[in-house]
């Protein structure tokens, strides 16, 4: 086996993907079967820069390095051999922000990421023009705040990009990117596969009495889909990469992708129809769509997939965080009691008893609302707990209702795209709130009213799903698209437990939910009193 794999590392028959999180960059080395070969991380962390959220470039550069140079360190353990070559190679990174440099490449303001919120103003305005959600984190609402604020570099703009092309461009020299990455730059009409040329025109036209020396489609990258050329690998980007020479340039790169995209990937949810949710200590929804949306919704941000298809995003700020506060108490309790139990087993105990509680919650509600929750009309966070006189106060529904709280927010989301006619065939879950088999998964089908995936994906996230769209571009069929290429050759074989939504249990939880909806504006109250 060690020999075949070193054989497939000579001869450059592999794919390396490197992904830029918020606090780990991560690189995962694939063989043509898409399976991991190898990992590389390093970890990184924020730092508030003129009251802004920012990395250095300079740390961009070092964490690359030192994520490659781990990768390689462990390829050499395992294998024997040092890699001078790969067959594709991809760069991902957290989407939206701000990257401004002017004509000759020099970096005009620092690096403003998703994390700020500084944009209202701006947002507003591309709103009201476009008549298209714009989120405070996309790339065009922090351009246009830095217009407004009449900051001094705005002037001298030559290219504005994302961490991921800005990265890709440092390795290949082409000022590109994928069209998932893109999306969250400005809108994208996936029709042309590029930015929406309409609102491109009017972004200039409502900046236009200001006399820019610039017009929008001058700063943006050139898009491209997955499986598309974007270039190769120089001599310079493989001395960034590889200080010590030994990496060869001339690699064949794929278009840099945003995390949302990889891990669309990651999940095999780029078909249309399809979608996948993320549990933790927030939640989102993505669902492909098989058209864009006729009317503006600002609950739901539009991004696409690194095919292009149009994606709605459904967020909610609040996620698992207040049930492992309750999980919380019982291990308390359990210490109180003297038994040394594991927490996963106090969580495995408690999840599996909520499922014998009542599908309508019998009377009780749980609000896991830590902080505001827009689409809900939260503008405060408070976490309540409530049940009436009569309800069936037991502990398999106390908890019951805390896992069906999780999902509440996204629901309400659904059921805005529904009156837009959109359709959701399966959903694939993600997350620690899945790691009980079958609960919360039963209790995410029964909440969305379709069947509900939880299989073995791999481990490495998006740093796997762009080494895996770096192999696609080099592998794939002729005429062969990105939904069938993951089918037939990546999740052919993944074992997978799909749970379908219990029609009864449905229903119950629509009447939940009616009553969860019924009284929010108590926790509206409690937040506007605390």
């Amino acid at each position: 086996m060690s020999a075949t794999v070193q054989e497939l590392i000579e001869n450059g028959q592999t794919a390396l993907g490197i992904e830029l999180g918020s606090t780990r960059i991560k690189a995962v080395l694939i063989g043509p079967d898409h399976e991991v070969l190898a990992t590389g991380a390093h970890s990184w962390e924020n730092q508030i820069v003129d009251g802004l959220w920012s990395y250095s470039l300079s740390a961009v550069k070092e964490g690359l390095c030192d994520a490659y140079a781990t990768l390689v360190a462990q390829v050499k353990e395992r294998y024997g051999v040092v890699p001078t070559t790969y067959g594709s190679l991809g760069i991902s990174a957290m989407m939206h922000g701000y990257l401004a440099f002017d004509a000759d490449g020099k970096q005009l303001a620092p690096f403003r990421t998703w994390r700020n919120t500084n944009t209202g103003r701006a947002a507003a305005e591309l709103i009201d023009t476009f008549h298209f959600n714009i989120p405070l984190r996309w790339s065009i609402a922090h351009l246009h705040q830095a217009v407004i604020d009449e900051e001094t570099h705005v002037p001298q703009i030559a290219s504005i990009n994302t961490l991921s092309g800005w990265v890709h461009e440092q390795l290949t020299g082409r000022h590109v990117l994928g069209i998932g990455d893109a999306s969250g730059m400005f809108p994208i009409d996936s029709v042309a596969g590029d930015f929406d040329a309409s609102m491109v025109t009017s972004y200039d036209e409502l900046v236009a009495p200001r006399h820019l020396p610039w017009r929008l489609s001058d700063l943006l990258p050139t898009v491209l889909s997955a499986g598309e050329d974007a270039g190769v690998l120089t001599e310079e980007g493989a001395l960034l990469l590889d200080p010590t020479g030994t990496l060869r340039p001339g690699i064949a790169m794929c278009p840099p992708e945003g995390d949302a995209g990889t891990g669309m990937v990651a999940t095999n949810s780029v078909a249309q129809r399809t979608g996948n949710i993320s549990c933790g200590t927030s939640v989102f929804l993505m669902i492909v769509l098989e058209k864009a949306l006729k009317r503006l919704h600002t609950e739901v941000d539009m991004v696409t997939t690194p095919d292009g298809s149009p994606v709605a995003m459904v967020h909610s700020n609040n996620g698992s965080s207040e049930l492992d506060e309750w999980v919380g108490m019982f291990v308390e309790f359990a210490k109180l009691a003297g038994m040394d139990m594991k927490v996963s087993d106090v969580y495995d105990l408690l999840y599996f008893n909520a499922l014998k509680g009542d599908a309508d919650g019998a009377g009780l509600l749980a609000y896991n609302t830590l902080s505001a929750e827009p689409i809900m009309g939260l503008e405060g966070g408070r976490p309540l707990f409530t049940h009436t006189p009569d309800a069936t106060f037991t502990l398999a529904n106390a908890f019951r209702v805390q896992l069906m709280s999780v999902f509440a927010a996204v629901r309400i989301g659904l059921d805005i795209l529904a009156d837009e006619g959109v359709g959701l065939d399966k959903v694939f879950a993600h997350g620690g709130l899945f790691k009980t088999p079958g609960v919360a998964q039963k209790i995410l089908a029964d909440s969305l009213g379709i069947a509900a995936s939880v299989g073995e994906t791999a481990g490495e996230g998006g740093a796997w799903g762009i080494a895996v769209l770096a192999q696609f571009m080099k592998s794939r069929g002729e005429d062969e698209t990105l939904p069938e290429y993951l089918d037939s050759k990546v999740f052919a074989n993944v074992q997978a437990s799909v749970i379908d939504a219990d029609p009864d249990d449905a229903k119950a939880y629509e009447k939940f939910l009616e009553r969860f909806k019924a009284a929010l504006p108590a926790v509206q109250a409690a937040a506007d009193n605390s």
